[in-house]
């Protein structure tokens, strides 16, 4: 609030902080490329797209394409009541839901890009943890594979240590492969059939940037709620002029060296 001269906190500070916390901060100084900032908008849209029409999965908070931390955008879902537990589909709309960044990649553009990297490191370990921890392989069935062991000394680490055999671990990862497979297919299914909000949400992120919660629902209801709205809607290819950042803000930016293509989800604040 102090660095944007207020004298009092209002939400947006309060929501600038927890998003600094998870994903670190914004980067608005950064000169992002207009190809690269498609398929930014695209892979966002396609977390944001999947998330909303799963019927296990967390609303969708927010759609950005600003860079923040190490991510050149990201998509925030909050749930509507806390909830410690969570069941195998859950987990199976998130799987389809992190892979929905590099699937609108491989509709849109053909290709796919590094941006996706945080989004498959997360869908293999929690496709490995559904198998190895959780019981939820119906080939496998309700067994724990594998015991942690923690190692107190030098600060605290955790181990994994195998008990069962090479051919069980096999069928762990055909099971962890087989898992995977089916999340990208429903993925790209569900992304196709609702391409025309695709399309709607990624043009609008590459005009306005953020969208809110209740701007990403009026459109996936088909409504354009920025119609009748005084925004800047450069066409592709001529980016806006970046906004003078103040100079503490960029110095602030700089103390963190690297940036990704993609930020994937982002989970709700615990």
């Amino acid at each position: 609030a102090a660095r944007r001269d207020r004298r009092s906190i209002s939400m947006a500070e309060f929501q600038e902080a927890i998003e600094r916390v998870i994903a670190g901060p914004e980067r608005r100084s950064r000169i992002i490329l207009p190809k690269e900032k498609e398929v930014v908008a695209y892979h966002e849209a396609g977390h944001a797209v999947a998330m909303h029409f799963l019927p296990e999965h967390d609303p969708v908070h927010k759609v950005t394409i600003v860079p923040r931390g190490m991510a050149g955008g990201y998509t925030m879902s909050l749930p509507d009541e806390e909830n410690s537990l969570h069941t195998r589909s859950k987990f199976r709309d998130q799987l389809v839901a992190l892979l929905g960044g590099r699937v609108a990649e491989e509709i849109r553009f053909g290709d796919v890009t590094t941006g996706a990297s945080n989004d498959l490191e997360r869908v293999t370990n929690m496709a490995r943890a559904m198998v190895t921890e959780w019981g939820m392989s119906e080939l496998l069935g309700p067994i724990r594979y594998g015991e942690r062991e923690e190692l107190v000394f030098l600060g605290r680490n955790i181990s994994e240590h195998r008990n069962y055999s090479d051919k069980v671990a096999q069928q762990i990862d055909e099971e962890v492969r087989r898992i995977v497979d089916e999340a990208h297919q429903e993925c790209h299914k569900l992304l196709q059939t609702h391409w025309d909000k695709m399309e709607l949400l990624s043009q609008r992120l590459l005009e306005i940037e953020t969208i809110n919660a209740e701007d990403f629902q009026a459109l996936m209801r088909g409504e354009d709620p920025f119609v009748d709205r005084d925004i800047d809607q450069n066409p592709l290819g001529q980016p806006k002029k970046p906004a003078a950042v103040p100079e503490d803000k960029v110095s602030e930016e700089r103390k963190d060296s690297g940036l990704g293509l993609g930020g994937g989800t982002l989970p709700a604040p615990a």
